[in-house]
Formats: C-alpha cells, sequence, structure tokens
C-alpha cells in the first residue's frame, strides 16, 4: 500500500498512474478515498488521477493529535512530495474542498487549479455546531448505530440505494470513535472568505442543491474566487460525484481540458480490487 510520509502521520493514497495532467482529490468527512472511483474510471488514463486519505479515515495512519485543516493541506502536498509532481489540480468534496483550497493558499504555485465540490469558505455557524454536535455524540456513544448509519447515508448521499448500502455496511464495520479528533477539526474550522481573493488558479464550483453546503455560502464561495465557474446539480445531495457521475464527470473532463497542466514527473501504478464503482448494471466490489 502507498503511502506520503509526513511529520506525524503516513498518509494513504492511490494513484492512477500514466502520463496525464493530475488531479490530486480529498473525500468527504466519515468517508475514505474510494468516493472517486467514478471520476477514476471514467477519467483515466487521460488525466491521472491521485485521491488521498485524510487523518481520521481510511488507511491513514496518525498519532490521534489534534489537527487542523491547515495540516491536511500540509499533507496534500506530502503526497505530491511523494509522487514527485510539482504541480496538480488539487480538489475534493465538502471536507475534501476545505483542504483543498488551503492546499492553493500555502502553496499556490503547485495549484494549477482547484475542483470543488459541496464546498465553502465559511466557518460553522452556531446552528450547524449545534446539529453536527448532536449528531456526533449520537454517533460516538456505545450501542446500536444503524438508524444513525442509514440517516448519514440520506444526508450525504440521497435516494442512491446502492450507495447506501455500501457506506453503510462500511460505517457500521469501523471504530466510531477513529474519528473523533477529525470531528474537532471539522467544528472548529476557520473561515478563509477573507483570502478567496489570493486564489487566482481556474476553479471549478459544483454545487448539488440538496447539499449541506448552503447555496448562498456556494455562490458566495465562486463569487469571492476570482477565476471561478459555477455549476449547480439539481436534486443531488452532498456526494453529487457517486450518485450522478455522468454530471460530474462531463464538467470535470471539460475543465481539465480547457485548462492543461505541467505533467507529473514520476509514474505510478493503479491498485484495483477495493474501489466500489457502479459500471452499467455491475457492481464492482460492494463489501470492501
Amino acid at each position: 500500500m502507498p503511502f506520503a510520509r509526513a511529520i506525524d502521520a503516513e498518509i494513504h493514497y492511490e494513484d492512477s498512474g500514466g502520463n496525464g495532467s493530475v488531479v490530486l482529490l480529498g473525500h468527504e468527512f466519515l468517508m475514505d478515498r474510494t468516493m472517486f472511483a467514478s471520476q477514476t474510471a471514467a477519467l483515466t488514463p487521460e488525466f491521472r488521477f491521485v485521491s488521498w486519505d485524510a487523518r481520521g479515515h481510511g488507511r491513514t495512519r496518525d498519532k490521534g493529535l489534534p489537527f487542523t485543516y491547515w495540516t491536511c493541506a500540509r499533507d496534500a502536498l506530502t503526497v505530491l512530495d511523494q509522487l514527485g509532481v510539482e504541480r496538480a489540480v488539487v480538489g475534493g468534496i465538502s471536507q475534501g474542498g476545505y483542504i483543498a483550497l488551503r492546499t492553493a493558499l500555502l502553496a499556490p504555485e503547485r495549484v494549477a487549479a482547484l475542483i470543488l465540490i459541496s464546498t465553502e469558505a465559511h466557518s460553522p455557524t452556531r446552528q450547524e455546531l449545534a446539529n453536527a454536535r448532536r449528531f456526533l455524540d449520537k454517533w460516538h456513544e456505545k450501542g446500536p448505530r444503524q438508524a444513525l448509519a442509514e440517516h448519514l447515508a440520506h444526508w450525504l448521499i440521497g435516494e442512491d440505494d446502492w450507495y447506501r448500502a455500501v457506506w453503510v455496511k462500511r460505517w457500521l464495520a469501523r471504530d466510531p470513535h477513529a474519528t473523533e479528533v477529525a470531528a474537532g477539526c471539522l467544528l472548529g474550522r476557520d473561515s478563509i472568505l477573507d483570502r478567496l481573493a489570493e486564489i487566482t488558479c481556474p476553479t471549478l464550483v459544483i454545487h448539488p442543491t440538496r447539499s449541506g453546503i448552503p447555496r448562498a455560502h456556494a455562490r458566495e464561495l465562486a463569487d469571492r474566487l476570482p477565476s471561478a465557474r459555477y455549476l449547480e446539480i439539481e436534486g443531488a445531495r452532498q456526494t453529487a460525484n457517486m450518485t450522478h457521475p455522468v454530471t460530474v464527470n462531463t464538467a470535470i473532463r471539460e475543465f481539465l481540458r480547457e485548462h492543461t497542466i505541467s505533467r507529473s514527473l514520476t509514474p505510478s501504478r493503479f491498485r484495483t480490487g477495493e474501489i466500489p464503482v457502479r459500471t452499467g448494471e455491475i457492481a464492482v466490489n460492494p463489501d470492501h
């Protein structure tokens, strides 16, 4: 398994390999790198997709110390360093988007473009904090979590029964306490609204209309970024890349073709067999 070594963590990632422009993607809170399987399947080998697990998620190993999304932005750069990639498109969904924005602020010379899905630059509101804390308190309690997991799946995924079943099974199999520190990072994130004007690279902002991110926040994100393109996906929930892959993949492909970037320095190899992705009517490895 490939890891990039930070000072206090080993960051797990998957690399599609090839010579295409590099796209580094970060996942939603409580999910992992495998949520980008549809993008990797559809958009390689034209583009080289690298997805990675944030601290407290997936196969990344860390010491359980408090961290922020600025820490995660440095982790993203560590992955690029490990791959020998000087410059990449950086993106993500929700939490992954928060990290991508901070990566662009930390190292603008290394971020050729941004892809932001279900993302905002605001800090949490008091109501959002209260709602999230109520849910997370129950999530971390001992006892059955089936109903909570199903509620979370509906909130993040929506009506897609296949993906809901995949992720409910995963959540119930994992230690609920593994993400406690990561939850502190999510709830304690700072606002970067006043710094968005510093990010001048081309940006694709995709907002699912049933996302947990308020439309006004997504619009403000796009409006404040100097070179942003804004797209709404009607009726989609937070994880639109999974439930509306054709729409999302088409938008990403067009955006990437328009904004060609320098390529990676070293090829890698995509490791298959663990990522759940639906191809037509075939479900590939839904039980991992």
